[in-house]
Protein backbone atom coordinates (compact mmCIF):
# COMPACT_ATOMS: atom_id res chain seq x y z
CA UNK A 1 0.00 0.00 0.00
CA UNK A 2 2.77 2.05 0.69
CA UNK A 3 4.19 1.25 -2.92
CA UNK A 4 0.81 2.35 -4.20
CA UNK A 5 0.88 6.08 -2.35
CA UNK A 6 3.92 6.87 -3.90
CA UNK A 7 3.21 5.73 -7.13
CA UNK A 8 0.19 7.98 -6.91
CA UNK A 9 2.06 10.93 -5.93
CA UNK A 10 4.64 10.20 -8.52
CA UNK A 11 1.52 10.42 -11.18
CA UNK A 12 -0.56 13.30 -9.27
CA UNK A 13 2.61 16.10 -8.08
CA UNK A 14 0.21 18.83 -7.43
CA UNK A 15 -1.77 16.54 -5.12
CA UNK A 16 0.78 15.91 -2.35
CA UNK A 17 -0.83 17.64 0.77
CA UNK A 18 -3.76 14.82 0.59
CA UNK A 19 -1.62 11.67 -1.56
CA UNK A 20 -1.15 10.15 2.08
CA UNK A 21 -5.36 9.21 1.94
CA UNK A 22 -5.19 7.58 -1.75
CA UNK A 23 -4.86 4.22 0.22
CA UNK A 24 -5.51 2.67 3.81
CA UNK A 25 -3.40 -0.01 5.19
CA UNK A 26 -0.25 1.61 4.85
CA UNK A 27 2.32 0.62 7.64
CA UNK A 28 3.02 3.94 10.47
CA UNK A 29 5.75 5.48 9.15
CA UNK A 30 3.75 6.00 5.53
CA UNK A 31 0.97 7.10 7.03
CA UNK A 32 -0.93 4.31 8.47
CA UNK A 33 -2.54 3.91 12.06
CA UNK A 34 -2.02 1.89 15.13
CA UNK A 35 -4.41 -0.92 15.30
CA UNK A 36 -4.86 -1.76 11.44
CA UNK A 37 -3.72 -5.23 11.52
CA UNK A 38 -5.75 -6.65 14.63
CA UNK A 39 -8.77 -4.33 13.43
CA UNK A 40 -10.76 -7.24 12.06
CA UNK A 41 -10.42 -9.67 14.56
CA UNK A 42 -11.36 -7.20 17.37
CA UNK A 43 -14.28 -6.28 14.91
CA UNK A 44 -15.44 -10.16 15.39
CA UNK A 45 -15.15 -9.46 19.62
CA UNK A 46 -16.87 -6.47 19.61
CA UNK A 47 -19.88 -8.08 17.65
CA UNK A 48 -19.81 -11.18 19.62
CA UNK A 49 -19.85 -9.24 22.39
CA UNK A 50 -22.81 -6.87 21.40
CA UNK A 51 -24.80 -9.99 20.34
CA UNK A 52 -24.37 -11.40 23.91
CA UNK A 53 -24.80 -8.00 25.77
CA UNK A 54 -28.41 -7.22 23.80
CA UNK A 55 -31.11 -9.55 26.30
CA UNK A 56 -33.15 -9.20 22.77
CA UNK A 57 -31.05 -11.87 21.83
CA UNK A 58 -30.88 -15.77 23.02
CA UNK A 59 -27.18 -15.20 23.76
CA UNK A 60 -25.39 -18.32 24.30
CA UNK A 61 -28.47 -20.55 26.31
CA UNK A 62 -29.15 -17.93 28.38
CA UNK A 63 -25.24 -16.66 28.87
CA UNK A 64 -24.42 -13.70 28.22
CA UNK A 65 -20.67 -13.72 28.46
CA UNK A 66 -17.84 -15.81 27.03
CA UNK A 67 -16.22 -17.00 30.27
CA UNK A 68 -15.74 -20.88 29.46
CA UNK A 69 -16.96 -21.05 26.51
CA UNK A 70 -16.05 -23.57 23.95
CA UNK A 71 -15.06 -22.39 20.82
CA UNK A 72 -14.01 -23.98 17.28
CA UNK A 73 -11.99 -21.53 14.56
CA UNK A 74 -11.64 -22.25 10.96
CA UNK A 75 -8.47 -20.17 9.31
CA UNK A 76 -5.57 -19.30 11.91
CA UNK A 77 -4.45 -16.17 9.74
CA UNK A 78 -4.67 -12.56 10.32
CA UNK A 79 -8.73 -12.74 11.39
CA UNK A 80 -8.64 -16.25 12.94
CA UNK A 81 -5.26 -15.42 15.18
CA UNK A 82 -6.28 -12.19 16.29
CA UNK A 83 -9.80 -13.10 16.94
CA UNK A 84 -8.70 -16.28 18.73
CA UNK A 85 -6.22 -14.49 21.13
CA UNK A 86 -8.41 -11.94 21.95
CA UNK A 87 -11.15 -14.48 22.88
CA UNK A 88 -9.31 -16.56 24.68
CA UNK A 89 -6.99 -14.12 26.44
CA UNK A 90 -9.65 -10.98 27.52
CA UNK A 91 -13.16 -12.78 27.38
CA UNK A 92 -12.24 -16.31 28.86
CA UNK A 93 -13.06 -18.14 25.98
CA UNK A 94 -12.42 -21.82 25.09
CA UNK A 95 -10.77 -21.95 21.80
CA UNK A 96 -11.43 -26.01 22.20
CA UNK A 97 -10.17 -26.51 18.11
CA UNK A 98 -8.95 -24.81 15.73
CA UNK A 99 -8.88 -26.14 11.82
CA UNK A 100 -6.60 -25.43 8.59
CA UNK A 101 -6.35 -26.69 5.47
CA UNK A 102 -3.82 -29.65 6.37
CA UNK A 103 -6.24 -30.80 9.27
CA UNK A 104 -6.89 -29.33 12.83
CA UNK A 105 -6.11 -29.32 16.35
CA UNK A 106 -7.89 -30.00 19.66
CA UNK A 107 -7.71 -29.54 23.35
CA UNK A 108 -10.93 -29.63 25.55
CA UNK A 109 -9.78 -26.88 27.95
CA UNK A 110 -8.39 -24.11 25.44
CA UNK A 111 -5.41 -24.06 22.79
CA UNK A 112 -2.76 -21.52 23.98
CA UNK A 113 -3.02 -18.91 20.90
CA UNK A 114 0.07 -16.98 21.39
CA UNK A 115 2.28 -20.59 21.46
CA UNK A 116 0.13 -22.10 18.45
CA UNK A 117 1.21 -19.13 16.66
CA UNK A 118 4.55 -19.12 17.01
CA UNK A 119 4.53 -22.94 16.31
CA UNK A 120 2.92 -21.97 13.16
CA UNK A 121 5.36 -19.66 12.33
CA UNK A 122 8.29 -22.16 13.26
CA UNK A 123 7.26 -25.08 11.24
CA UNK A 124 5.04 -23.91 8.94
CA UNK A 125 1.88 -25.66 10.30
CA UNK A 126 -0.77 -25.69 13.22
CA UNK A 127 -0.24 -29.80 13.23
CA UNK A 128 2.48 -31.08 15.74
CA UNK A 129 1.95 -28.56 18.59
CA UNK A 130 2.49 -29.70 21.97
CA UNK A 131 0.17 -30.14 24.74
CA UNK A 132 -3.21 -30.39 21.62
CA UNK A 133 -4.14 -33.57 19.24
CA UNK A 134 -3.63 -32.88 16.07
CA UNK A 135 -5.45 -34.37 13.22
CA UNK A 136 -3.78 -34.22 9.71
CA UNK A 137 -5.77 -34.06 6.57
CA UNK A 138 -8.94 -34.61 8.71
CA UNK A 139 -11.36 -31.07 7.47
CA UNK A 140 -14.21 -31.69 10.06
CA UNK A 141 -12.90 -29.08 12.74
CA UNK A 142 -15.79 -27.61 11.79
CA UNK A 143 -18.21 -29.94 13.11
CA UNK A 144 -16.99 -30.12 16.30
CA UNK A 145 -19.25 -29.47 19.47
CA UNK A 146 -19.10 -25.76 20.50
CA UNK A 147 -20.88 -22.76 21.87
CA UNK A 148 -19.40 -20.51 19.30
CA UNK A 149 -17.80 -21.37 15.71
CA UNK A 150 -16.12 -18.56 13.68
CA UNK A 151 -15.42 -19.84 10.11
CA UNK A 152 -12.26 -17.30 9.22
CA UNK A 153 -11.07 -18.82 6.20
CA UNK A 154 -12.77 -19.00 3.11
CA UNK A 155 -16.12 -18.47 0.92
CA UNK A 156 -18.43 -21.03 1.11
CA UNK A 157 -16.57 -23.55 3.97
CA UNK A 158 -19.85 -24.05 5.75
CA UNK A 159 -21.87 -25.59 3.03
CA UNK A 160 -25.24 -28.01 3.43
CA UNK A 161 -23.70 -31.44 3.84
CA UNK A 162 -21.65 -29.90 7.40
CA UNK A 163 -24.36 -27.18 8.12
CA UNK A 164 -26.37 -30.79 8.99
CA UNK A 165 -23.86 -31.94 10.89
CA UNK A 166 -22.27 -29.14 12.96
CA UNK A 167 -23.46 -28.17 16.86
CA UNK A 168 -22.49 -25.15 17.35
CA UNK A 169 -25.16 -22.99 19.30
CA UNK A 170 -23.86 -19.72 17.38
CA UNK A 171 -22.13 -19.04 13.82
CA UNK A 172 -19.91 -15.79 13.43
CA UNK A 173 -19.06 -15.59 9.68
CA UNK A 174 -15.32 -13.96 10.26
CA UNK A 175 -14.67 -14.71 6.27
CA UNK A 176 -16.40 -13.12 3.94
CA UNK A 177 -19.52 -15.58 2.66
CA UNK A 178 -18.15 -18.38 4.33
CA UNK A 179 -22.00 -19.99 4.92
CA UNK A 180 -23.79 -21.67 1.90
CA UNK A 181 -27.19 -20.11 0.93
CA UNK A 182 -28.34 -23.96 1.44
CA UNK A 183 -26.25 -24.24 4.51
CA UNK A 184 -27.84 -21.17 6.00
CA UNK A 185 -31.14 -22.07 5.66
CA UNK A 186 -30.28 -25.88 7.54
CA UNK A 187 -28.72 -23.68 10.48
CA UNK A 188 -31.09 -21.41 11.20
CA UNK A 189 -33.89 -24.38 10.51
CA UNK A 190 -31.85 -25.79 13.59
CA UNK A 191 -32.25 -23.12 15.57
CA UNK A 192 -28.75 -22.05 15.55
CA UNK A 193 -28.27 -18.07 15.57
CA UNK A 194 -25.80 -16.51 12.79
CA UNK A 195 -24.06 -13.28 12.80
CA UNK A 196 -23.59 -12.27 9.49
CA UNK A 197 -20.32 -11.54 7.54
CA UNK A 198 -21.53 -8.27 6.27
CA UNK A 199 -21.95 -7.22 10.06
CA UNK A 200 -18.92 -9.42 11.93
CA UNK A 201 -15.57 -8.52 9.78
CA UNK A 202 -16.35 -4.97 9.44
CA UNK A 203 -13.66 -4.25 11.84
CA UNK A 204 -10.83 -3.65 9.24
CA UNK A 205 -13.10 -1.34 7.13
CA UNK A 206 -13.67 0.70 9.71
CA UNK A 207 -10.01 1.40 10.83
CA UNK A 208 -9.35 1.90 7.29
CA UNK A 209 -11.51 4.95 7.59
CA UNK A 210 -10.15 6.20 10.51
CA UNK A 211 -6.44 6.06 9.18
CA UNK A 212 -8.23 8.05 6.18
CA UNK A 213 -9.53 10.55 8.14
CA UNK A 214 -6.04 10.55 10.23
CA UNK A 215 -4.64 11.58 6.55
CA UNK A 216 -6.77 14.27 5.54
CA UNK A 217 -6.66 15.74 8.93
CA UNK A 218 -2.94 16.14 9.23
CA UNK A 219 -3.51 15.22 12.94
CA UNK A 220 -2.66 12.11 15.03
CA UNK A 221 -5.33 10.59 16.78
CA UNK A 222 -5.58 12.18 20.36
CA UNK A 223 -3.28 15.05 19.75
CA UNK A 224 -6.22 17.44 20.74
CA UNK A 225 -6.58 15.53 23.58
CA UNK A 226 -4.79 13.24 24.91
CA UNK A 227 -2.86 15.90 27.85
CA UNK A 228 -6.38 17.08 28.82
CA UNK A 229 -7.04 13.63 29.33
CA UNK A 230 -4.17 12.78 31.62
CA UNK A 231 -4.58 16.09 33.77
CA UNK A 232 -8.34 15.43 34.25
CA UNK A 233 -7.11 11.33 35.42
CA UNK A 234 -4.75 13.17 37.21
CA UNK A 235 -7.24 15.34 39.57
CA UNK A 236 -9.58 12.43 39.66
CA UNK A 237 -7.06 10.36 41.28
CA UNK A 238 -5.79 13.35 43.58
CA UNK A 239 -8.79 13.46 45.02
CA UNK A 240 -9.59 10.07 45.53
CA UNK A 241 -6.47 9.97 47.85
CA UNK A 242 -7.63 13.14 49.85
CA UNK A 243 -11.02 11.63 50.39
CA UNK A 244 -10.02 8.20 51.01
CA UNK A 245 -6.50 8.55 52.52
CA UNK A 246 -5.24 6.01 51.05
CA UNK A 247 -2.79 6.10 47.76
CA UNK A 248 -3.71 4.85 43.91
CA UNK A 249 -3.36 1.17 43.80
CA UNK A 250 0.17 1.65 42.08
CA UNK A 251 -0.69 -1.65 39.23
CA UNK A 252 -3.64 0.91 38.50
CA UNK A 253 -1.98 3.81 38.21
CA UNK A 254 0.04 4.54 35.59
CA UNK A 255 -2.85 3.26 32.91
CA UNK A 256 -5.17 5.35 34.56
CA UNK A 257 -3.13 8.32 34.32
CA UNK A 258 -2.58 7.63 30.97
CA UNK A 259 -3.99 10.11 28.20
CA UNK A 260 -4.70 7.03 25.23
CA UNK A 261 -2.11 5.77 22.52
CA UNK A 262 -4.09 6.06 18.92
CA UNK A 263 -4.27 2.22 19.42
CA UNK A 264 -6.44 2.91 22.16
CA UNK A 265 -8.29 5.41 20.30
CA UNK A 266 -8.57 3.31 17.21
CA UNK A 267 -9.94 0.30 19.50
CA UNK A 268 -12.46 2.73 21.53
CA UNK A 269 -13.76 4.09 18.04
CA UNK A 270 -14.13 0.64 16.62
CA UNK A 271 -15.81 -0.53 19.50
CA UNK A 272 -18.61 2.08 19.59
CA UNK A 273 -19.01 1.24 15.82
CA UNK A 274 -19.73 -2.07 15.80
CA UNK A 275 -21.92 -1.63 19.25
CA UNK A 276 -24.14 1.32 17.51
CA UNK A 277 -24.29 -1.28 14.19
CA UNK A 278 -25.42 -3.71 16.12
CA UNK A 279 -27.99 -1.76 18.09
CA UNK A 280 -29.55 -1.01 14.83
CA UNK A 281 -29.30 -4.43 13.39
CA UNK A 282 -31.34 -5.62 16.35
CA UNK A 283 -33.78 -2.76 16.15
CA UNK A 284 -34.88 -3.24 13.40
CA UNK A 285 -35.42 -7.57 13.76
CA UNK A 286 -37.20 -5.76 16.63
CA UNK A 287 -39.43 -3.58 14.85
CA UNK A 288 -39.97 -5.93 12.07
CA UNK A 289 -39.51 -9.76 13.11
CA UNK A 290 -41.26 -11.01 9.28
CA UNK A 291 -37.06 -9.92 8.36
CA UNK A 292 -36.51 -13.47 9.79
CA UNK A 293 -32.78 -13.19 10.63
CA UNK A 294 -29.91 -11.13 11.50
CA UNK A 295 -28.27 -11.04 8.07
CA UNK A 296 -31.67 -9.67 6.49
CA UNK A 297 -31.69 -7.04 9.01
CA UNK A 298 -28.15 -5.73 8.07
CA UNK A 299 -28.58 -5.74 4.48
CA UNK A 300 -31.72 -3.88 5.58
CA UNK A 301 -30.47 -1.45 7.58
CA UNK A 302 -27.31 -0.53 5.34
CA UNK A 303 -29.63 0.08 2.29
CA UNK A 304 -31.74 1.86 4.31
CA UNK A 305 -28.88 4.14 5.37
CA UNK A 306 -27.03 4.39 1.77
CA UNK A 307 -31.15 5.53 0.39
CA UNK A 308 -30.92 8.46 3.34
CA UNK A 309 -27.61 9.95 2.16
Amino acid sequence: MAWMMDEFRRANPADVVNSCACVTGKPLSKGGIAGRAEATGRGVQFAIQSFLRDTRTPGLDGRRNLKGASTVIQGFGNVGYHAARFLSEEDDARVTVLAERDGYVAKPEGLFIEALKQHQIRTGSILGFDGAKSFAGDMYGVEQPCDVLIPAAMENAVHAEKAERMKAHLVVEAANGPVTFEADKILRSRGVTILPDLYVNAGGVVASYFEWVKNLTHIPFGLMERRRRERRNHTIATALERMTGKEFPADMRDEFLEGGAEIDLVRSGLEDVMRSTWTRIADLMEQQPELGDYRTAAYVASIRQVADL
